[in-house]
Order: C-alpha cells, then structure tokens, then sequence
C-alpha cells in the first residue's frame, strides 16, 4: 500500500523579496508557476527585469555598508546561520511538497534529499565561519604582514532548477557565513522554494536586505544581475552555454568574479573485475535515473568492458520496471516528472537523435503518463551507442542511458575524456592500482570507485574544463566569496 501526500492547499506567494519585503515586480508584470506533475497553475510569480535588480542590489549595497549583518561577529552569524537551517527542518514536509508540485521530483527525496541537504549545508557553514582563522606570513622581524579575509560585498547567485534548495543553499550557505550580502534568481522554472527559504531567513535574524530574491527569466533578470556594476560577484550553476555568457558579462561590465558549475556528461566506467556487478547495475541504473535524470552530475555514459557487457546489461534491464514515471505526491514513487514541457521535449527529441544515428534502443524512450496532463519520460537505455553520437557527447539532461564497451584501460580513459565536459566520473575494479591509475587519468573534479554519487558537505564539488570554474562545498567554497588582504606593518625595534 502506498501513501499519498493529500496536505492541504498550499498558499504560495509568489512576490520578490526585496530588503525583506515582499513586493510585486516594479512592471506588475507576472507569469503563470506550472506544476509539471498535472499541468495546473500553482500561482503567479513576478516578472522581475532591470529596475527591480537595481532595487534588490541597492537594498544589498546598503546593508552591506552599514554592516547589519557583516558588521557581526562570526559567532553571532554562526547563530542565526543555525536557526535558519532549524527552521528549514521544522517546514520540512511544507518545503518538500513545494518543491515536488514546483519541479515534479519524488517527494520522498524532496524530503530526505533536498530539505535535509539544504538545512545541513546552512548548519555547516554557520558552523564553519568561527573556525576559520587569518594568517601571519613568516617575514622578517622588522614587518608584520598580517593575511585576513573579507568579504566581497555584493553576490549575485543564479541557480537552476533542478535541485532548488541545494543549489541555493551551496553558494547562500558561505557567502553569507563570511558577511556578504545577496541577491539570489532562481530558475524561472522552479521559483517556490527559494521565496519560501528567504521568508524562513528573515524569521532565523537575518536582517532585511542581506538576503534579497528576484523572481524572473534569464534574459530579464539573470542578465542584468551578471551585468550589474555594483554587484561584486556572481555566482551560477546552470548550463554550459549560459555559464559562457555570465563570464562575458562578468568581463562587459566591472570584471566582477565569476563562479560557474555547469554541464557534465559523466563517465562510469564498469571493468570486467568489477567486486560486485549487481552493486555497479544497481548504481548505474539508479544514479542515471534519480531525479529524472536532471542532475550534471548524472552517469549518463556507461562504458561496460566488452566481456562482461551482455550479462550486465541484462542485470540492468530487469531493474528498469522499478523505475517506471509516478505520481510524485505518492511516498512510493522514484522517479518524477520532468520540469516542464519545453524540457520533456528536448529529452524526446534526444531519444529521436539517437535512434537516428543508429543507437539500439533498448527500454523506454517514449513519454509517459500522457492521461495526466504532466511531464513524464520512461527510463530509456540506449546499446551501441559512439563517442561521436550526439547522444554520447551532448548533456541530455533527462532519464537517458548510453552504454558503450571498451577493451582496456587505455582504450577507455581515452574515450572517457573526449568530452568538452569533466564533472565527475567512476570506476568499477578491484585492482587498486587500475582504480588509481584511472582515477588520476580521467579529467574530472570528482572520480569515484566502486561506488557513485556518495557525497558529504566536505568535499569540494565542480568540475574541469567546459563544467565550470571554481568549486561548491567545503572549506575552499569560502575562497569565492572572499577578498585575499594583506597589511603590511613595519617595525622598528626599540632594542
């Protein structure tokens, strides 16, 4: 027997918070908040543009400047940073339900993932920001040369919409902690739960205009916010395409620093030594399949070694059932709908290419769910798939498998890093000296083995070359959102 969440209506409120009040877009214009799980409207967001940017960062410039939040003690940030990942907890079930209706993954894992990732990433980095200590640079005794951080100002941050609160709280979480000041868009597509967090901010004691949320597209919105001259950093997880466009604008306007997690089309490698085949199967499949398939970091190209290619792929495909597109509401769903019908497209047509180009279809590839008014794709596996297919090379972004086959070790790091991405990758061996002989091989900021996707807050997350620049999480996220000083003091000794 399954459970369906049945809460009642929720009220969303769909304003911008700007210097901690929620306000209507400068314009009055809006736009219709769709759920993609039956195709009803949740409420109308505001359709912020320029005007509104400049009003969301001049509220941040002042609270900055006169050190409202900055001005603190890290001890005390530490301290409302904790309530305000308290309280994310406490509205656990209302943040999760919101993010199912808002971008249509499980509610199970909106629930265990999502809101818990969120409130432990606040709580990590509140924790963090009165443990960092400044340094003292080993000169000569005739000069004190004192390193301290600061923080930058200003940050803009543009998150996607595949995991709302995560991304958020990724780059929130430490330029907050540090004393900054924020101005966050969130994907038009999936705007909810950011609204919602921001409310929960000013109720935790994060003063008004320290933590501003402009609703809006990309071109309105994320662009003047890149562009903005007062705006000391931006901050952006999103698609390589418009990653390359927030460093122009970076450039254009007061060469601001610009952090960029994008793309990836990641390598999971399976030798034929691998310790355990049903655990690669069972990775293989459920980490290509989570959340839809909607994640950069998904293992979306499976390269099998040729020997054990076929008992392998049988393994997988007795699992695909388990996966079949459900109501997300239902406690016994894995995999969700697709954000929305624009995105459900592109993944279709994806599966279209590969056909075309000769990929042997092996499961899925059709939508699903149509009687629901939703965005449904089945779990699709694809067999002979090539490095030069489009399917192989391009982000799909949706519930799709390319399987490819290698014969050595060699042949595959080869393989494995034609790609303009390198965000994460594994390898399946128990020989450890392959494992690390790999690992160091492949091009990519996260290389896991015998294992996928195990993660904590304390590691570094971002990848190489077209993936992005600079890196979420841990300790070295405070580099982004801090200013490197150095003060010189001479000395002149009286003995």
């Amino acid at each position: 027997m399954t459970t369906v969440i049945t809460t009642p209506p929720l009220q969303f409120d769909g304003r911008a918070l700007i210097d901690g009040k929620r306000i209507d877009a400068i314009s009055g214009a809006r736009f219709d908040c769709i759920s993609p799980v039956d195709g009803r409207v949740l409420t109308q967001i505001a359709r912020c543009a320029e005007a509104d940017i400049n009003a969301a960062v001049t509220c941040a410039r002042a609270a900055f400047q006169d050190q409202r939040w900055s001005g603190l003690a890290p001890a005390q940030r530490k301290r409302i940073m904790i309530r305000f990942a308290d309280l994310l907890l406490a509205h656990g079930d209302e943040l999760a339900v919101t993010e199912t209706l808002d971008m249509g993954k499980p509610v199970k894992y909106a629930r265990a993932v999502d809101v818990s990732s969120a409130a432990n990433c606040m709580r990590w980095y509140g924790e963090a920001v009165d443990k960092i200590y400044d340094e003292i640079a080993p000169t000569a005794s005739t000069a004190l040369a004192l390193i301290t951080r600061e923080p930058m100002g200003v940050v803009g941050i543009i998150v996607p919409w595949n995991y709302p609160m995560i991304m958020a709280s990724w780059k929130i979480a430490p330029a907050l902690a540090v004393g900054n000041s924020v101005v966050l868009k969130p994907s038009e597509k999936s705007p909810l739960t950011a609204l919602r967090m921001a409310d929960l901010a000013l109720e935790a004691g994060i003063p008004p205009g320290v933590f501003n949320v402009v609703t809006g597209f990309g071109p309105e919105a994320g662009s003047p916010l890149a562009l903005h001259m007062d705006v000391d950093c931006i901050a952006f997880t999103g698609s390589t395409r418009v990653g390359k466009q927030i460093h122009v604008m970076a450039g254009q306007s007061n060469l601001k620093r610009a952090w960029t997690e994008l793309g990836g089309k990641s390598p999971n490698i399976v030798f034929a030594d691998c310790p355990d085949l049903g655990k690669a199967v069972e990775a293989a499949v459920g980490s290509i399949f989570f959340n839809q398939g909607e994640s950069c970091n998904a293992p979306s190209r499976l390269y099998v070694e040729a020997s054990i290619k076929e008992q392998f792929l049988e393994k997988a495909l007795a699992l695909v059932p388990d996966y079949a597109p459900g109501n997300p509401l239902d406690q016994a769903t894995v995999m969700g709908a697709i954000v929305d019908q624009m995105q459900m497209n592109s993944v279709l047509r994806y599966i279209d290419i590969g056909k075309s180009e000769g990929a042997k279809l092996l499961a899925g590839g059709e939508q699903a769910l149509r009687e629901t008014g939703g965005c449904y794709v089945q779990p699709t596996i694809f067999d002979g798939v090539h490095n030069d297919m489009t399917i192989a090379r391009e982000e799909i972004f949706g519930p799709v498998l390319s399987v490819l086959s290698f014969t050595d070790a060699a042949d595959v790091v080869c393989q494995a890093n034609q790609s303009v991405y390198g965000l994460q990758a594994a390898v399946w061996t128990r020989d450890l000296n392959k494992a690390l002989g790999v690992a160091r091989a492949l091009r990519a900021g996260t290389v896991h083995v015998n294992q996928y996707d195990e993660d904590d807050i304390t590691v570094p997350f971002g990848g190489f070359k077209q993936s992005g620049v600079g890196r979420d999480k841990s300790l070295h996220a405070f580099d982004k959102y801090t200013e490197t000083k150095t003060t010189w003091i001479r000395i002149d000794s009286p003995v």
